[in-house]
């Protein structure tokens, strides 16, 4: 028997994210980060560490938490967010009140551009954090090679420049600054190149790379080739770098991100905490449905709970939909921007939750998980009774030769092979799937009936109308029409048809249950294939290497098996087959072969 802890672990998402240790206390052990996460985690219970401090902070390890991201990046700035706020006990490194670096724009008259680790509350901008020093560099090279801007500290008003308090430095002699304290550059010219900056600094540096790249190539026509190879370091850099972290955003500041996802029986809802623009706590609950809330009133339930046992004072929350938290809390629902990035990742980590609960779930109680897929097909398909029995046809030939139909069955949501059944076509010549179909289905339930054996509680078609209204045809001739429920469905949109109903039915991608109706139409495909290819290869056997008079089976098998194929023992040399069967057998079939050339 699994324990939680273990099944915790087995359940991980296998992407990036941050992992939270915490103790029979519910207190705060550890913050690490992960490219995967069920392979990180996992590494800490599979051998005794070298470090005592690790096998002591293993055997107290109760639960693990955990926050899925969408990269590496952002799992590692997270991770610094998290340790600064939460001063786990086993986590030496990032406690101390350094930060990431950012780049930042003054505001002031002919802005400054820097690199700080401080942020500055005086309406100035910053961009970042970044986890890597070298990407900062290379931006300001970059800013400092298309753009010439200064790098003074002085204070540029108007009337300091027109008294002519400053005068220009090397910098200016050198080419890469203007002017502006002399007042050689005009605010307006000196703004836009800082807009322009502005535009490289959120990502969008598609003409300012173009420029660069030129520049790169003028070095090279110059002869220049270590300066234009320099050039062309920078540029694969920024071309693989990530501007915009999901992580931390500082114009977003003390704000509650809120999201839901729900099924049948369950809802799932995650709040992320950001304070300063960075996360500093995420969690996940569960709300068990007893009547058919809507989703609208169960995040409404859930936010005014989590404010009051998390103390929650923010005035502003994110949310996927409007709800009603009354007039002292402003309710955001965005739809562009840092604010919907943060909600997408708040979104996804509900919808890992309850992907792990799920498959916790399956584990420990396997009947429970199925009797839910089964409510859910039903209620998904609209059918009278869940559908624990379902049986899938599909026919298969290659230009009308050889055709045969495929029978699969699925019990329980899954896969009964002892039930499969192939069908030859009999009474069907030519490539005709809508009468071949007619004829698999009044056969199968035809014996079905005869053997008093169970029928299924649904039929899938892989096919669209025509094949649908085939099937139907012998349902109608064996009495069965209403009592099996049945259903088509196309391929290339993944559209189920009902009989009588030319509209059909979209289900979400996602869902449980078109995964369970696409595996269906899979395995009959695969099952249907696999009969196909072995009858034509029989055929092409039997006529080419059976026929040759004196030639017997056990001939024939060698000759397979050395040849490989009829083709190549076609065309191979009387000597070559003389080797494998001798002179008087090798005769026969080269002349064979040759007759028939």
């Amino acid at each position: 028997m699994r324990t939680p802890l273990e099944l915790q672990i087995q359940t991980l998402p296998d992407g990036p994210g941050v992992y939270q240790y915490y103790d029979k206390d519910d207190k705060i052990l550890y913050v690490g980060k992960a490219k995967n996460l069920r392979k990180r985690v996992s590494s800490y219970f599979n051998k005794l560490h070298d470090n005592g401090k690790t096998n002591v902070l293993v055997r107290k390890i109760v639960s693990i938490r955990h926050i899925v991201v969408p990269t590496e990046t952002d799992a590692l700035l997270l991770e610094n967010n998290l340790i600064k706020k939460l001063q786990p006990r086993y986590n030496v490194l990032l406690k101390d009140d350094k930060t990431y670096p950012w780049i930042c724009i003054k505001k002031e008259p002919f802005s400054r551009i820097f690199t700080t680790r401080n942020m500055i509350k005086d309406g100035s901008e910053y961009f970042g954090p970044y986890t890597s020093f070298k990407t900062v560099h290379t931006l300001l090279d970059l800013i400092k090679e298309l753009y010439p801007l200064r790098t003074c500290n002085y204070d540029l008003s108007r009337e300091n420049i027109n008294s002519g308090k400053y005068k220009v430095c090397l910098e200016y002699h050198i080419g890469n600054c203007k002017g502006p304290c002399e007042g050689y550059q005009s605010l307006e010219e000196y703004q836009g190149n800082v807009e322009a900056v502005r535009e490289i600094l959120k990502g969008n540096f598609k003409e300012s790379l173009k420029d660069f790249k030129t520049l790169m190539k003028n070095l090279a026509s110059e002869m220049k080739f270590e300066e234009a190879q320099k050039i062309k370091d920078k540029i694969e850099t920024l071309e693989n770098y990530q501007s915009r972290s999901t992580i931390v955003n500082p114009r977003i500041s003390n704000v509650d991100v809120f999201s839901i996802i729900s099924d049948e029986s369950m809802a799932y809802i995650n709040f992320l905490q950001i304070s300063h623009g960075a996360i500093i706590r995420s969690h996940t609950m569960e709300l068990k449905k007893k009547l058919d809330e809507s989703d609208e009133e169960l995040l409404e339930l859930a936010i005014v709970e989590m404010r009051e046992r998390f103390r929650l004072l923010s005035k502003e929350v994110i949310v996927p939909f409007e709800v009603d938290l009354g007039e002292n809390i402003k309710v955001t629902v965005p739809q562009l921007g840092d604010k919907k990035q943060i909600l997408e990742l708040s979104i996804r980590n509900a919808k890992f939750y309850r992907m792990d609960q799920l498959k916790q779930l399956q584990i420990v109680d396997p009947d429970r998980h199925t009797n839910r897929i089964m409510a859910q097909m039903k209620k998904d398909l609209r059918l009278s009774v869940e559908p624990r029995h379902i049986e899938c046809f599909d026919n298969s030939n290659i230009q009308g030769t050889n055709p045969v139909a495929a029978c699969v069955v699925f019990k329980d949501g899954k896969p009964s092979k002892k039930d499969y059944r192939h069908f030859n076509i009999k009474t069907v010549e030519g490539p005709n799937d809508f009468a071949s179909m007619e004829e698999v289905v009044y056969r199968r339930y035809k014996r079905l009936l005869d053997e008093n054996q169970p029928l299924p509680q649904l039929i899938i078609i892989d096919g669209g109308k025509g094949q649908l209204s085939s099937a139907l045809k012998s349902l109608e001739d064996l009495d069965l029409r209403g009592k099996i429920a049945i259903i088509g469905i196309a391929k290339r949109l993944e559209e189920l048809f009902y009989p009588g109903d030319s509209i059909p039915l979209y289900l979400d991608k996602k869902s449980e249950t078109l995964k369970v109706i696409q595996q269906l139409r899979n395995e009959a495909h695969r099952f249907g294939i696999t009969h196909h290819r072995d009858k034509r290869s029989k055929g092409a056997l039997k006529t080419s290497i059976e026929t040759i008079p004196g030639i017997g089976e056990k001939t024939m098998v060698t000759l397979i098996k050395h040849f490989k194929s009829v083709k190549r023992l076609s065309q191979a040399t009387e000597k070559e087959i003389s080797d494998v069967v001798g002179v008087s057998k090798a005769k026969k079939i080269t002349d064979f072969y040759n007759s028939t050339k």
